[in-house]
């Protein structure tokens, strides 16, 4: 079933979104987005330059000192709750968008516009309420702290999930009053420009927020040297992320980088089994596994390893494998070449064995970018499908003997994201729980949800930062410390 972009649309997806109007690309490039699904040209979207940015950036510049930079706490939370409300109103258009465009299954899109719908409701209740401290000094002082913002915010936003990192990124620094620039991922702009449109309807000021489509090596490279931006939010990969934090150094910027994961989940011996069972699964083939938090490694102990295996493959070869709008289990990966790319890891699966695989179904034709969920049993923790992110639907599930160990193979990686421990003993619970290199470890759960007032980031080459929660508002905002002596 083919998708009318243009119908469905009150704008030109061709143009660029700055100063709150609709302008075309000084480029005059354009980029062709293709439906995973089926290979097909969905439509074409500019293809932003560096002349782009920079009248991006001039916009956010010109709207922090004119009428966003004089917008109280309250006015700015009343704007978000107006953005999160047409948000929910649009939450169809919004996942059928998302769906064509990076080929989730209807129902995974349509949870990710309420979440983004979530973002804005949690960020505009917390706009007033993010508050300095009065601090104990010298008599005859009076010291507090204010909480300013930076001012023009980058955000280079991934392919995966577009519209959930637009809500934890952009929707946290527009709270904090900052103005923001924001560069989506070239195979997938629709809903960030659909985002772009609901701001101008929520009656956000022109240049608060401004969207420039394009190719990350022009575009994206353009935003992070930028002068003018004084904070870079980034979600993507390693290498990217690198390149991104050496181009911001150049300006003495902060970044917030939230990067790859290998995510364990570490299940005992004493594990409600069928309690975690639909954990150990969706956390790893949500979004057809290309999830920076995907829980790609399942880590068992040695004396329900075996039961473990015999649930998890009698899931797995249930799941369906189809076109995003029919709504099954898996879609497709986003592109031919991420296609590509998890194929080539799955050729090294030498001195594994495939446990179970899912199932394509007819619909799926051959043009789409489809690949079945694998699930494997793995003895080496060095394997490369056991250390490697490979975003895609592919998991290893580990053996290990006692705790010690676990913990050892679990922090056996360079990332740090997301960690997960199944056990019923409270002692364990908490050891682990502090042993664990990773920014958030859940107890006989995974994922809480979505949990967009948990603070999220990691630790070693999974990034550094923290989106969601509070934590977001004080990462979009610089700390100002005024002493005053009056005697």
């Amino acid at each position: 079933m083919a998708t009318n972009v243009k119908a469905l649309l009150p704008f030109n997806t061709e143009h660029c979104f700055i100063g709150g109007c609709w302008r075309p690309s000084q480029s005059a490039e354009r980029v062709v987005l293709h439906n995973p699904s089926n290979a097909q040209a969905l439509c074409q979207i500019a293809a932003g330059n560096a002349d782009d940015i920079d009248a991006a950036v001039a916009a956010a510049t010109n709207a922090l000192q004119t009428e966003w930079g004089g917008y109280s706490a309250l006015q700015r939370g009343r704007v978000l709750a107006r953005m999160g409300q047409l948000v929910t109103d649009n939450v169809e258009l919004l996942a059928t968008l998302e769906a064509a465009d990076v080929g989730k299954p209807l129902s995974q899109a349509r949870a990710d516009a309420i979440a983004l719908a979530r973002y804005l409701e949690f960020y505009a209740g917390a706009a007033d309420k993010v508050h300095g401290e009065t601090l104990p000094y010298l008599d005859g002082y009076t010291v507090y702290t204010l909480r300013e913002p930076h001012g023009v915010t980058g955000h280079i936003v991934p392919w995966n999930y577009p519209m959930q990192i637009i809500g934890r990124s952009v929707g946290a620094a527009l709270t904090m009053g900052n103005a923001c620039v924001l560069k989506p991922a070239e195979d997938a702009c629709l809903t960030a420009l659909m985002f772009a449109d609901i701001a101008r309807q929520a009656g956000l000021p022109d240049g608060a927020l401004n969207v420039v489509p394009g190719i990350g090596e022009v575009a994206g490279a353009a935003l992070a040297s930028h002068p003018g931006v004084k904070h870079l939010s980034f979600t993507g990969s390693v290498g990217v992320g690198e390149a991104i934090q050496t181009q911001a150094a150049r300006n003495i910027v902060p970044v917030t980088l939230e990067l790859g994961g290998k995510s364990p989940q570490l299940v005992f011996d004493d594990a409600d089994l069928h309690e975690a069972l639909p954990f150990l699964v969706n956390a790893g083939i949500q979004n057809a596994g290309q999830t920076c938090s995907a829980s790609s490694r399942i880590l068992v102990q040695r004396g329900v390893y075996d039961a473990v295996l015999e649930l998890m493959a009698e899931k797995y070869r249930g799941l369906r494998v189809g076109p995003a709008e029919a709504d099954y289990e898996l879609g497709p990966l986003i592109s031919a070449e991420q296609k590509k790319r998890v194929e080539g890891y799955l050729a090294q699966d030498t001195l594994l064995d495939l446990i179970a695989q899912g199932v394509l179904v007819d619909e799926a034709t051959d043009e789409g970018y489809f690949v079945v969920p694998r699930l494997y049993a793995c003895t080496d923790p060095q394997h490369v499908l056991a250390q490697q992110e490979i975003f895609g639907p592919v998991q290893v599930v580990i053996p290990f003997d006692d705790e010690a160990q676990a913990v050892a193979i679990a922090n056996g990686t360079e990332f740090g994201l997301v960690a997960s421990v199944w056990t019923q003993n409270g002692a364990r619970q908490m050891r682990l729980a502090k042993k664990l290199k990773a920014g958030q470890v859940f107890i006989n759960n995974y994922g809480a949800g979505g949990g967009v007032e948990l603070p999220f980031g990691g630790v070693g080459k999974s990034g550094h930062g923290r989106e969601k929660g509070f934590e977001a508002l004080y990462g979009f905002s610089t700390l100002k410390t005024v002493a005053a002596k009056h005697g």
